[in-house]
């Protein structure tokens, strides 16, 4: 058998689990929804959950993970245990940001996946991006435009694909918070 998780390197993660775009699925909604639900009965009952990033932008291309922002207040630590406990796995965490996934496998992709942002009240900018876009389709394309360019040159290094969309990310999200 191969190598645990745990025990892999970035690029052999990176290896395991590459970039892949695909066409807009309306069925990330339900996933998110199934999902959704299912944290509902782990995390405080003051939680805020969102569906963002590119599988919640309509007629887009996008990697085939749901996004999903959860916005609690209290201890972020004591809230990812719970999260682990029903099968996510801790991928980063700072003081204020905790990113989980559950989907991963020793395997590749599961059938559903799902990125977790966890996050204090307030840390939401991704919505005003999502909802930017869903209301603005010429931007929505330019957005998906850059992600297919983008794609192949950074299949294999997920943080190159993420730091290659910062500016644009970052100019729309501006924008958005302004209106």
């Amino acid at each position: 058998m191969g190598k645990k998780l745990c025990e892999m390197t970035l690029e052999e993660l990176w290896e395991l689990f590459p970039i892949v775009l695909t066409e807009h699925d309306d069925c990330w909604a339900e996933y998110y929804a199934e999902e959704a639900d299912k944290l509902k009965k782990i995390l405080p009952k003051n939680a805020v959950i969102n569906h963002i990033g590119s599988t919640a932008v309509k007629g887009i291309w996008a990697k085939p993970i749901v996004d999903i922002l959860v916005e609690v207040s209290g201890n972020l630590t004591d809230i990812a245990a719970n999260l682990i406990n029903s099968g996510y796995i801790k991928m980063r965490e700072d003081e204020n940001r905790i990113s989980l996934n559950k989907g991963y496998t020793e395997n590749g992709f599961a059938k559903k996946v799902f990125h977790l942002h966890l996050r204090h009240n307030g840390d939401n900018d991704e919505i005003y991006f999502r909802d930017y876009l869903n209301t603005h389709n010429e931007i929505a394309k330019e957005y998906e435009a850059l992600k297919l360019g983008l794609w192949k040159k950074f299949e294999h290094d997920r943080d190159g694909y993420t730091n290659a969309k910062g500016e644009f990310v970052k100019k729309y999200m501006a924008i958005a918070k302004l209106n």
